[in-house]
């Protein structure tokens, strides 16, 4: 699987990502500069976590008018596999590539810690590797991981099945609405997700149980 992994000013789990990458897939992804407008043609385009631009105004606002982000939306329109983690679901939120909005923590406190996640569908191919209603461990780090959608909105997402996973057992980390902590666009190939499952892919991580995400992916491509 190709992959490329786009870096913004302030970002800072670019390189968690890319050993990621590189250890499930056996292919190390080509990092892009926010500033590049156009993609190697690659399976897979992630926006890593950080604090891109200093979340100055909000969180991933300017970050959504880099000029890669036009690429970015050209390659989720031809189908192309995009993730975004933390500030990059933040930054997709922002460039209307998902639905929603990330704003402050409910106690409006950093939260560094771990997490439960539960799937809630194994129908993309960011989720067909796990089995729905699947309770896994994932490390979050956020200050604006509160995700909100007017009643219209969240109505669609659970009637289209496009919510990824659920904070699990009472985690929920930031208040966010309906314990959402990853959604998906109308077409399943764009997913955003606050927690990081780049973090927990090998034991020294302490756990392995994001890999499955990574495989799904893997597996969708070369099938």
């Amino acid at each position: 699987m190709k992959s490329a992994v786009i870096t913004f000013p302030g970002s800072n789990r670019e390189r968690d990502m890319m050993r990621a990458l590189t250890l499930i897939t056996g292919v190390a992804p080509v990092s892009v500069w926010h500033a590049d407008t156009e993609l190697p043609d690659v399976d897979l385009v992630v926006l890593p976590g950080g604090f891109s631009y200093g979340d100055y105004l909000r969180a991933g606002a300017i970050a959504a008018r880099s000029p890669v982000m036009s690429a970015v939306k050209r390659a989720a329109d031809r189908g192309v596999l995009v993730l975004g983690v933390c500030n990059g679901f933040q930054s997709l939120t922002e460039a209307g590539l998902l639905p929603g909005a990330l704003m402050r923590n409910a106690r409006l406190t950093f939260v560094c810690k771990e997490v439960k996640l539960r799937t809630e569908t194994t129908s993309s191919p960011f989720t067909a590797a796990f089995e729905k209603g699947q309770v896994w461990r994932c490390p979050v780090a956020h200050h604006d991981g509160n995700y909100f959608a007017d009643p219209e909105t969240l109505a669609r997402l659970k009637g289209e099945d496009r919510i990824a996973f659920r904070y699990a057992e009472g985690t929920n980390p930031n208040g966010s609405i309906d314990d959402i902590a990853g959604v998906l666009n109308d077409r399943g190939n764009v997913l955003g997700m606050m927690p990081h499952p780049e973090n927990i892919i090998e034991p020294l991580q302490g756990g392995t149980d994001g890999r499955l995400l990574f495989e799904s992916m893997l597996h969708k491509v070369a099938a």
